[in-house]
This record gives structure tokens, sequence and C-alpha cells, in this order.
């Protein structure tokens, strides 16, 4: 099973190896758990103007070890929130990668992708092709290939509505 592909505008490209998904809210709002509260503090550090900016489809690029640090799961909640559709990535850390594919939100492991988009670029992920275009400047780079219980997680929506799909044994 494939996810469904994704196509957006590059909302916004962290830069930062080894970036720390927690200061997306701020360490300091970590137990918020209120969604739409986590929504109003998102991105406060990098664009105050985020939320208004950012439409649904959108998707974020990061660099490599995208995730590092204590993979805490209100950041991204605060992003898939605000219509942020997937992430596509230099590399992922491992316990970041783990934890949002298991929450159904797609992770692109795309060496190169930090040469092939700027912001607000529109982008397509196409999944069958293991392909990423960047649509605003006709370009193109492949993907690294994603294991398949990883594709059906992020296809089925996580973790527990792939778990519920699988037959019977």
């Amino acid at each position: 099973m494939l996810p469904k592909n994704l196509r957006g505008r590059v909302a916004f490209i962290f830069e930062e190896v080894d970036f720390d998904v927690d200061q997306i809210i701020g360490v300091k709002n970590i137990k918020i758990q209120d969604v739409a509260e986590l929504a109003k503090v998102a991105m406060q550090a990098y664009d105050p103007d985020f939320a208004k900016k950012v439409k649904p489809g959108d998707i974020l690029v990061g660099n490599v070890n995208f995730g590092y640090g204590h993979p805490h799961y209100p950041p991204m909640r605060a992003m898939r929130h605000l219509g942020i559709a997937g992430l596509i990535a230099e590399s992922f850390s491992p316990g970041y990668w783990r934890g949002e594919v298991s929450m159904g939100f797609p992770q692109v492991p795309c060496p190169g992708i930090l040469k092939l988009v700027e912001r607000w670029d529109e982008v397509e992920v196409d999944w069958a092709s293991e392909t990423v275009r960047n649509l605003a400047k006709g370009t193109s780079l492949p993907f690294e290939p994603i294991a398949q219980a990883d594709r059906d997680m992020i296809a089925a929506g996580g973790l527990v509505p792939y778990l519920k799909s699988q037959p019977a044994a």
C-alpha cells in the first residue's frame, strides 16, 4: 500500500543539523496538552507570522538528523494542527522517525533536498517513483527507499489503524 502523494508549498526549511523539534514550540511549552494552544506558540522563535502564512497541505524541510534529541509529540501535533502534511529531510533521527511514522505523519528521507528547494516552492512527493519534485523549478530528486511497514503505517494513518487493518492470525 502506498501513502497518498504529498503536494504543497515548502512552508519552512530547518537548516540546523541535529534540529530538536522541541524548539518548534519551545521547551517551556512541551507540557501543553491543548493542540490549539500548541499551534499558537509554534514557530514563534523562527517566524512569528507562520500560523498566518501556512496553508493545509504545506510541507516542512529539514537538514541532517532532523528530530535529534528527545522526540516529544507536541511540536509535530502543533504542525499537523496548522495543516502541515509532511516533512522531507536530508535524514532523520531514528527515535523521531519511529514516533512520527507511528502517528501516521509522512516522513521522507531525501539527501540533497536542501539544494532542491527554497521556501514557498511547490513540491510533490511521489511515493510510487520515490521522487521529490520541485514543481516551481521543474527539478526532481530521488528519495531513499522507505521500509514497507513504514509506508503502510503512513498510508493507514498510524500504527493503530495499521494494526487494525491486518488480518486476524
